[in-house]
């Protein structure tokens, strides 16, 4: 009797975990845009340290990408549970952040003496002996974990969306491997890219010719990439700050919708007119991210006005 019991416990299990692996795999798929948008952002967050920190800074930011989303997991639980419409406004709250911060960097990038100041930074904290690199890692790191929590919050979101008709029990499981699977796949890309560089000159030390060209353009091209990646990482903030915003205003996410279809018309074969329409649902959500990140900026530089007046 007890036998079968277990035999009936251990098979209870299994379908358990098949179910809750058949919905990871959904739940990965539907996050993996937000998962390219998270890598990005964090590639650009975390660089301009110096060599011997970047493993260092890039743990630290991980360890925080966990906590964040242990905080998360049953936060998003519990107002699914309790109250479900909480969560919208949440996360419209997360993407007007992210549309802001954006906006911020693309101010600063445009404006020459922030430009100046900002290589300044980076330029002491690499060289200069005397630079307090402690305070400049912990800000690398806590804007970093910012950043990071309001992707975590989408991708639990779209996560508990994918698993909404599961027990309890399911989602916990589901919600927690899709964090983990998430944390260290992303963390694990950005630190090979903060890396490249490194090992790019080990290639260049080794004997073989063919291994040392293979050095000189790693390490030729680890600074375009990091460069690119800066880009890629501020236009995400507008991509999916654009996006969350969006979803959460019927109005103009029905006239996005409406342009993506209409461009899609356009194209005569069906693979163009998808990616064309997906091109312009996406530019449109990053122009909206971009109106909206401007304005918050605008709002919040005339305070400090008002303030310092």
């Amino acid at each position: 009797m007890a036998g079968a019991s277990l035999l009936t416990l251990i098979d209870d299990i299994a379908t358990l975990l098949d179910d809750v692996a058949t919905m990871t795999k959904v739940a990965a798929q539907q996050t993996a845009g937000v998962l390219g948008d998270d890598l990005a952002l964090n590639a650009q967050q975390v660089a301009g340290v110096r060599a011997d920190r970047e493993l260092p800074v890039v743990w630290a930011v991980g360890v925080g990408s966990l906590r964040n989303k242990a905080i998360l997991v049953p936060a998003a639980l519990l107002i699914s549970a309790i109250i479900p419409w909480l969560i919208t406004p949440l996360l419209m709250l997360g993407g007007a952040f992210l549309c802001y911060e954006g906006a911020e960097k693309l101010i600063h990038a445009l404006r020459q003496h922030g430009k100046k100041h900002a290589d300044t930074v980076q330029l002491k904290a690499l060289t200069d002996p005397d630079f307090d690199l402690v305070a400049f890692e912990k800000d690398k790191i806590q804007g970093a974990i910012r950043t990071d929590f309001i992707l975590s919050a989408e991708i639990i979101v779209i996560t508990l969306g994918t698993v909404a008709d599961a027990t309890l029990m399911e989602q916990l499981i589901a919600l927690a491997g899709i964090s983990v699977l998430m944390t260290v796949f992303v963390y694990g890309l950005v630190a090979g890219i903060v890396k490249l560089d490194d090992l790019g000159l080990y290639l260049t030390r080794t004997s073989t010719s063919t291994w040392q060209a293979i050095g000189r353009v790693l390490v030729a091209a680890a600074p375009w990439l990091m460069k690119f990646l800066s880009v890629v990482g501020t236009a995400a903030m507008f991509m999916v700050g654009g996006a969350i915003l969006v979803h959460g205003v019927p109005l103009i996410h029905h006239a996005i919708e409406h342009s993506a279809d209409a461009a899609e018309q356009i194209a005569s074969l069906p693979a163009v007119s998808s990616v064309l329409g997906g091109l312009v649902s996406v530019l449109l959500n990053a122009v909206t991210g971009l109106a909206a990140g401007s304005v918050l900026v605008g709002i919040h530089m005339g305070f400090e006005q008002l303030r310092g007046s």
